[in-house]
């Protein structure tokens, strides 16, 4: 199992270079954290200033981790669930036929087909942790901004105009909906 957690700090970025478009989109979720409630600040300042020091237990070994990455890829999920999570990221790219006006506007560059793998995998991941079996829209609405918010990157326009990926995949989820999705097409042999 492999495994990658990296920061981003918005300030101090003198001396850091960002990493590339294509690197980026290696990363499976991008989520954003805001700064601590008080009672939360109390204990990080507490546990990181004192002599504690936390005794780890490995909770996982690495054939477990194997094994419910295998679990969570035998969820099933609907052709219009994988087709809702396809729209949604075709409908990021400025050149698509399926972007609407304001992403023609604002982005420079959209989500590619890994955005709509890791929707169904973080889908499937999501519908096992809520006690379900299969993957719902539901399960990719709720996992698409930590998707698609560092591969849908905005051009002047949209700064000019305050407009960041945030604000652009909420358009998405209101204008993008799932009974529009016509999925009645063959699925290919072998799948």
């Amino acid at each position: 199992p492999f495994f990658v957690l990296a920061t981003q700090n918005p300030i101090e970025q003198e001396g850091t270079y960002p990493l590339p478009e294509a690197q980026l989109d290696r990363f499976m979720f991008h989520i954003g954290i805001d700064y601590p409630a008080f009672d939360e600040e109390i204990d990080i300042v507490l546990n990181s200033t004192s002599a504690y020091a936390p005794q780890l237990q490995r909770v996982l070994s690495a054939p477990t981790i194997l094994h419910l990455q295998e679990l969570v890829r035998r969820v099933p999920a609907t052709r219009s669930v994988v087709g809702y999570a396809v729209r949604l990221a075709q409908s990021s790219r400025p050149n698509h036929p399926a972007a609407p006006s304001f992403v023609k506007d604002w982005v420079n560059w959209g989500a590619g087909p890994r955005a709509s793998q890791y929707l169904i995998l973080g889908a499937k991941a999501r519908a096992i942790m809520h006690g379900r079996f299969a993957a719902s829209i539901e399960d990719v609405r709720q996992l698409a901004p930590s998707v698609l918010r560092h591969r849908i990157l905005t051009n002047f326009n949209a700064e000019a105009d305050g407009v960041n990926s945030v604000a652009i995949i909420e358009r998405l989820l209101e204008v993008v909906r799932p009974e529009d999705i016509d999925v009645a097409q063959p699925v290919a042999a072998g799948r």
